[in-house]
């Protein structure tokens, strides 16, 4: 079914902005959003977005289930449509400015019974720059090797990616995303079941690319550990309630309004709150 944008508008409490009005953005900014709604099957899955990521930030994208977050990312990804709006790479449309963007989907995306090694895997992060009809030189490889050191499992290179665990898995999808040496990296739920150690490489590695100057979108379930993690948060539920630096963002008020009467999440994020501040 296709989507009826201008019934979308129509349901809409605000009037719709004149294109005439739309903000420039700096170029250096990685990632500028602009009127962003989605929908599915005319309903809207996201609504409105207005964001501005500085570089060099490690951002956790946070908010209840359902309210569009992995959307968000596909949508910047050019995925799925937009209903309305844009998202902008350093200025330009995506579709121009790919080659800077890494992108780690949800593992549940994955059809892990493909019969391919880690390295291939990883090495697969440098078609962009290769061309998908040349071979990966030794260069590439040796490279693809370094990608997997980093997130500490280049003794599991030519194992079949079946044959690894889950978090094992996602460090693979981690290092291929390194292999692509992009400046804005898009990560859809990578601490979802994963065990302790590969929580603290993926830490490790976000880090290591904040350091270098990249920008990183994460998005992320973890109350507790969003203020630990991200130095800049966005709290989505189909619209953008508040994004900022992580200490201003994460409140009460701001939790209240993204996640409502969610009395189990609350309490959580009050303890989370607590301890951020201790």
């Amino acid at each position: 079914m296709s989507i009826d944008s201008e019934n979308l508008k129509t349901q809409s409490t605000h009037p719709p902005r004149s294109t005439e009005t739309r903000p420039e953005h700096p170029p250096e900014i990685p990632l500028a959003i602009h009127d962003l709604t989605v929908a599915y099957h005319r309903k809207p899955v996201l609504w409105d977005v207005e964001l501005n990521i500085p570089e060099g930030k490690l951002v956790g994208i946070v908010g209840p289930n359902g309210a569009g977050k992995s959307t968000l990312l596909k949508a910047i990804l050019d995925l799925i449509p937009k209903t309305s709006g844009w998202a902008h790479i350093y200025g330009k449309p995506y579709r121009k400015m790919r080659h800077l963007v890494a992108y780690v989907p949800q593992r549940e995306s994955v059809d892990w019974d493909f019969p391919v090694s880690a390295l291939d895997v990883v090495a697969m992060g440098a078609y962009r720059r290769v061309g998908w009809f040349r071979r990966v030189s030794k260069k590439e490889k040796d490279r693809a090797m370094e990608s997997l050191d980093k997130v500490g499992i280049a003794h599991l290179a030519h194992r079949q990616i079946s044959q690894l665990s889950g978090g094992q898995q996602q460090r693979v999808f981690l290092a291929r995303a390194l292999m692509q040496d992009a400046e804005l990296y898009l990560m859809d739920e990578p601490f979802a079941a994963v065990d302790a150690a590969t929580e603290e490489a993926i830490v490790k590695l976000l880090r290591m690319l904040s350091s270098e100057g990249k920008t990183c979108l994460v998005v992320h379930h973890d109350l507790a550990t969003v203020t630990t993690y991200f130095d800049w948060l966005v709290l989505l539920n189909m619209r953008v309630v508040a994004d900022g630096p992580a200490e201003e963002v994460f409140s009460q008020e701001n939790l209240q309004k993204t996640y409502g009467g969610k009395l189990n999440l609350l309490e959580k994020a009050a303890e989370a709150l607590r301890r951020a501040r201790a």
